[in-house]
């Protein structure tokens, strides 16, 4: 196995606040899924859930060095949680077809996030094949 790429992001929790507060549904519709979403309206703070979130898709994106678009878009990368509680990664639709062309075995996500800001890293692991 071998590092396909790494990303990291950091998002201003208020600046996810504003746009949901701004556009309401539809922004939320087009970066998240309908499990993200009833996950993070279930938390005390969503848009510090949310936050966590976008910064995970980022971090992913970047790791896969595809950027948000066609080899990745917001929908096809589903941030989830295992038994335990903690964040995995979902890929669906060309996000799946991207790693599967790239040998890339897993990726792994951290979230974290406080008052302000929440912040991911993401890790993508390749067969070593390639």
């Amino acid at each position: 196995m071998k590092i396909f790429g790494i990303g990291i992001d950091v998002v201003e929790v208020e600046r996810i606040a504003s746009a949901i507060e701004r556009y309401g549904e539809p922004f939320l519709e087009k970066l998240f899924t309908s499990s993200e979403r009833s996950y993070c309206e279930m938390q005390s703070k969503p848009a510090l859930h949310y936050a966590a979130r976008f910064a995970a898709k980022e971090a992913v994106s970047k790791a896969l060095g595809t950027g948000i678009g066609s080899h990745a878009s917001w929908l096809e990368l589903e941030i989830i949680r295992d038994a335990s509680g903690a964040p995995k990664l979902a890929l669906q639709g060309a996000a799946a077809s991207f790693a599967q062309e790239n040998a890339i075995s897993e990726i792994q996500i951290s979230l974290t996030h406080a008052r302000e800001y929440a912040a991911a890293n993401a890790i993508a692991i390749a067969d070593s094949g390639l």
